[in-house]
């Protein structure tokens, strides 16, 4: 099984493998080439981007700099932004929904590494599939682990480590993230 199938599959797979480096490169060209856009490229910003995301719905506004391993793997929705400072650790699959707001320096990572020193030590990794919902909005320096899913119109407070999966309708906050309300009335 290849190092791209075992990353599909969620099992260990290693960065030192035959191609990885290489592939990972090129897609981190095209990200230098996103973070050097001036503000007025407006144009030119969104077509670099539709270039190295999956896939990019419309009105896609990323502040800029932006980090990701690789750019390909993530797929956006409609009408979404994000803020100075993200960074997509997308060795695997994110999704985010539509209308989704992103805050300054949030994270969302779906690689983590073994808790094995020696697996570790030889550069293992594996990957789980994010998903966010629509209408989602991630506080600023919040944390969205490895196979965590965010149900639809949920608020992710400032600050929070998202380590499993938060439901549709809720206001969730901490580190670990926990819900703390249904949306209702108050603001």
């Amino acid at each position: 099984m290849t190092w791209r199938e075992k990353l599909n599959n969620g099992e260990i797979y290693y960065c030192d493998e035959p191609g990885f480096a290489e592939e990972q490169l090129a897609c981190l060209d095209k990200l230098y080439d996103i973070n050097q856009t001036r503000p007025t490229e407006k144009a030119k910003r969104a077509a670099l981007l539709r270039e190295f995301f999956g896939a990019v719905g419309e009105n896609l506004y990323i502040e800029p700099p932006l980090h990701a391993n690789w750019g390909r793997n993530t797929y956006w929705g409609n009408d979404c932004y994000a803020n100075f400072n993200l960074t997509l650790v997308d060795d695997g699959d994110i999704f985010i929904g539509d209308n989704v707001l992103i805050a300054p320096n949030v994270v969302i990572a779906t690689a983590g590494h073994p808790v094995d020193p020696e697996l570790r030590r030889s550069t293992a990794q594996f990957s789980k599939t994010v998903r966010i919902g629509n209408n989602v909005w991630i506080g600023a320096n919040s944390a969205i682990m490895p196979g965590v899913t965010i149900g639809d119109n949920t608020v992710i407070g400032a600050g929070s480590v998202v380590t499993r999966d938060i439901p549709a309708n809720v206001v969730a906050v901490g580190s670990p993230c926990r819900v703390v309300r249904e949306i209702g009335a108050k603001a």
